[in-house]
């Protein structure tokens, strides 16, 4: 996955000055800042150099901290790996989360099932072509074959996927008496454009568009099913 290069999002503005504010404030936004530094540069590492390329003081160097520094916040190579882990699915359901609401509130309120479908597949797609992404795939594919990082990815994974069925009830409270089906069109979709990340090379963007459509057309019929069962009852009912 060394080939799937993503640009990385410019840093966002610090806010106020620090000078501005007390020296314990100061102090934690600083360390947030480090922090969140090195993990933007464990990402770039993951997404260049894979799983086995990753050290603390090559995250370190790409961050611009001390190794002291880098000490504090990962006292050893496995908290760093943790706290990867951790950041990036977060940073992923976040970034989803915030393009799926501004999609929502662009297109009006009131749309159809079938706008819906369209919006979270193309949405999912655009994070899967992240860098985030490719730091995931680095990590699961390493999890394979070490014990320790997959018995840190798993439950990671499983925190992702219920806090991501949270937020989608969250914003369509309609669809939790029909989970069964949205969480299989999800799901449907998680392992295709996985695939299609995977097979891009070899496919091309045609065939690689023809899969796409198929995958919405699929995930309209999951999502329409509900709907239709409800409004044709069967004879018992």
């Amino acid at each position: 996955m060394r080939n799937m290069t993503a640009t990385r999002p410019p840093e966002r503005e610090t806010g106020p000055a620090l000078e501005a504010e007390g020296p314990v404030r100061w102090q934690q936004r600083k360390s947030a800042r480090t922090r969140l530094a090195m993990l933007e540069a464990g990402i770039d590492c993951l997404v260049e150099r894979g799983h086995g390329g990753l050290s603390a003081s090559l995250v370190a160097e790409r961050a611009g901290v001390s190794r002291g520094a880098m000490h504090h916040h990962f006292a050893t190579r496995m908290e760093l790996v943790a706290g990867l882990v951790d950041h990036v699915f977060h940073k992923r359901l976040a970034d989803f989360l915030a393009a799926y609401a501004a999609a929502l509130a662009a297109h009006g309120a009131g749309q159809g099932e079938e706008a819906l479908v369209e919006i979270g597949s193309d949405l999912h797609w655009k994070s899967v072509e992240t860098r985030e992404y490719a730091a995931y795939v680095e990590l699961a594919v390493a999890a394979r074959t070490d014990p320790e990082l997959d018995q840190l990815l798993e439950p990671a994974l499983r925190r992702y996927d219920a806090l991501w069925r949270q937020e989608m009830i969250r914003f369509h409270p309609q669809w939790e008496a029909h989970w069964e089906a949205m969480q299989l069109a999800n799901d449907f979709t998680i392992a295709a454009h996985l695939g299609l990340l995977l097979q891009r090379p070899a496919f091309g963007e045609e065939r690689l568009e023809r899969v796409r459509n198929l995958v919405r057309a699929v995930n309209r019929r999951l999502h329409d099913t509900p709907r239709t069962r409800a409004e044709c009852p069967t004879e018992e009912g």
